[in-house]
């Protein structure tokens, strides 16, 4: 081989590396540009699944707290007293809001009760009840002077966390055929908030 033919080799092979080169750096940036698109794809599919879940979430909160209602209504009127019954109370107050499943009162007792209804009670409840019941009095000052109880009636719930919501002083009702009926042991003190 002469130099020359060296030579013309050496620049030809040049030339291919800069073509390969030229060419690789279209496909990362096609396979870049696709891999954006796809993350952008996934991130709205992801959003809307979101979207679509929580509406489900909703519609099965209602339909629990829809069927708690009759049961709930006749424990507050029968064993409390209680002649109001308000399902699905929201406030808002000073910017802020809080909703409650079920308020109940009587124009002729002190006592009040603040019910939350859960499809499947987890931790969280808790101290959403807690939350709710001391914050209470800030968004109804109207019934500063009454006694506020809390009831937490779930579908399912696991037993560590019945007998938490006992320690913490919260009536517990779970539904048995079609109902919801309160369980807690004769020895139970409620906490008043």
């Amino acid at each position: 081989m002469t130099d020359q033919e060296l030579r013309d080799l050496m620049a030809s092979l040049a030339v291919k590396h800069a073509e390969l080169t030229e060419s690789q750096r279209e496909t990362e940036r096609v396979l870049r540009e696709a891999a954006q698109e796809y993350a952008r794809l996934a991130r709205e599919e992801t959003r809307e699944l979101k979207r679509q879940i929580g509406g489900l979430s909703d519609k099965f909160g209602s339909f629990t707290e829809g069927l708690a209602l009759p049961s709930m209504a006749k424990i507050l009127s029968q064993r409390f007293g209680m002649e109001v019954i308000a399902p699905s109370v929201r406030v808002k107050r000073n910017g802020h809001s809080m909703e409650v499943d079920v308020l109940a009162f009587s124009n002729f007792s002190d006592d009040m009760f603040v019910v939350e209804v859960k499809s499947h009670l987890r931790e969280e409840a808790l101290d959403q009840m807690n939350r709710i019941l001391q914050e209470f009095r800030d968004f109804f000052p109207i019934y500063k002077d009454k006694k506020v109880y809390g009831i937490i009636a779930a579908v399912h719930a696991p037993g560590k966390l019945q007998e938490k919501v006992l320690q913490e002083g919260f009536y517990f009702a779970r539904i048995h055929d079609d109902q919801f009926q309160l369980d807690v042991p004769e020895s139970f003190q409620p906490r008043v908030f």
